[in-house]
């Protein structure tokens, strides 16, 4: 059979890694999917690169829109990424009747429903394995191999900067601002590293993976995010001391009323394997209702282990091809018609616990004074621990670390107390708040 002819369009990183495995594992690959798969045609700007990346037999192009155009194209991979010629040129090769695959995690968190809904009437396919937690197959298994399963919950390290970044603050207990120095000058952070350090590269992955769990639409603009940036070195340390570690994770969770849909700082057990997912590794656990928890673990990034999900989603469309429309997964795992209309819940009514760390004046009373306002509140604890004002201030000192865990309150509810806490002339900074999942 003649081999499916595949267009790609920019071949950066992903890209040469995703023309270098398809090449090397080709027979294979082959054996798996039914027939040849090929990259004939490649856009870049930079056409120089891309002839010396490609080599001869390929077609390079500077224009993305001759591979659109092109009838013999069968397929079109994008990793150009961002949400403007991107989607435009996604959205084309779905009116041109070719079916895509993307690493664009932004494009689809953001404009996903527009463009699946445009897939679906074109009969095509929009494959997007690549665009969460690159090598892991997170997607297939949400979408296929949990399919029996009503999916309560799921929890990621999704973003492989900030996971290192915190594990070097653990590590050595170095604070925020230098360690992401050192984490630029080794190239695990951007130049600008905005996206990854503010949450939002996480908001993306997890509002994809929460469309797919529980059969919403992609909604990114509803999703609550918070970075790592205002983390410091003394709450790793203190988190450690509770038996804690502190990751960053995307959350979605079912409730009752509606779907949380979050990414923030959490502590987590240190005796869950999550939380001992170091540097910049990804890992994700889903929990269903049948099989209990899963972990999906591994790199997240880099050339060929997010190529690995590119040519995995190739194959996918590879053998389904030819195969009625109808009978193939839909792109968010439910049936178009069958989506749900749960909203993704305000943060003020999620339900969690939470550290509090509160730099207080030590003297007498202060403590009572902080427990009593929790109390008035309804907001129960967990553990207190007050470090001496040596420790924390050295010799001398008149202030000290009060570190409160509580258990389950509703977020406005803690918002409300830690207002009146932060009013009290004895509380003499800003205090911190991390909310603390026990993934159990």
């Amino acid at each position: 059979m003649k081999p499916i002819q595949v267009g790609l369009l920019g071949i950066g990183t992903v890209g040469s890694g995703t023309f270098s495995v398809l090449k090397r594992n080709q027979e294979e690959i082959q054996r798996r999917a039914g027939r040849g798969i090929e990259i004939t045609m490649v856009a870049d700007l930079d056409v120089a690169r891309a002839k010396a990346a490609v080599g001869e037999g390929v077609t390079v192009v500077s224009d993305a829109r001759q591979i659109i155009a092109n009838p013999d194209i069968d397929i079109v991979i994008e990793l150009i990424g961002g949400y403007g010629i991107a989607k435009a040129l996604v959205l084309e090769a779905i009116a041109a009747g070719k079916h895509v695959v993307t690493a664009n995690k932004a494009l689809l968190a953001v404009h996903g429903t527009e463009i699946f809904a445009a897939a679906s009437a074109k009969g095509v396919m929009v494959a997007f394995e690549a665009a969460v937690a690159g090598g892991i197959p997170i997607i297939k298994a949400l979408r296929e191999g949990l399919t029996a399963n009503r999916i309560q919950w799921l929890a990621g390290i999704i973003n492989g900067t900030t996971n290192f970044i915190l594990s070097e603050m653990r590590d050595k207990g170095l604070d925020f601002d230098v360690v992401l120095k050192e984490a630029q000058r080794l190239g695990y952070a951007e130049a600008d590293p905005t996206f990854d350090i503010e949450g939002v590269d996480a908001a993306h992955k997890a509002t994809l993976m929460s469309a797919i769990a529980f059969g919403i639409p992609v909604q990114f603009d509803k999703a609550y995010i918070e970075g790592i940036t205002k983390l410091g070195a003394a709450d790793i340390k203190y988190a450690e001391q509770l038996g804690y570690r502190i990751k960053l994770l995307g959350i979605a969770k079912r409730q009752a009323n509606g779907i949380e849909l979050r990414v923030h700082p959490s502590l987590v057990p240190a005796k869950r394997l999550i939380a001992n997912v170091e540097g910049a590794m990804n890992a994700v656990v889903v929990n269903g209702d049948a099989v209990g928890n899963t972990l999906y673990y591994g790199k997240g990034a880099g050339s060929e282990p997010t190529a690995s999900a590119v040519i995995a989603d190739l194959v996918d469309i590879t053998r389904l091809h030819t195969a009625d429309p109808q009978n193939r997964v839909p792109h968010l795992a439910f049936q178009p018609g069958a989506m749900s209309n749960l909203p993704v819940l305000p943060m003020s009514e999620v339900v969690t616990s939470y550290y509090l760390r509160l730099r207080v004046a030590d003297q007498a009373g202060v403590l009572a004074k902080v427990t009593g306002l929790l109390a008035e509140a309804g907001i129960s604890i967990d553990a207190v621990l007050q470090r001496e004002a040596d420790e924390v201030g050295g010799e001398g000192s008149t202030q000290t670390d009060v570190i409160i865990l509580t258990h389950d309150t509703k977020e406005g509810t803690m918002n409300e107390a830690i207002a009146k806490m932060q009013a009290l002339p004895t509380v003499l900074a800003p205090i911190t708040r991390i909310r603390k999942e026990e993934l159990a």
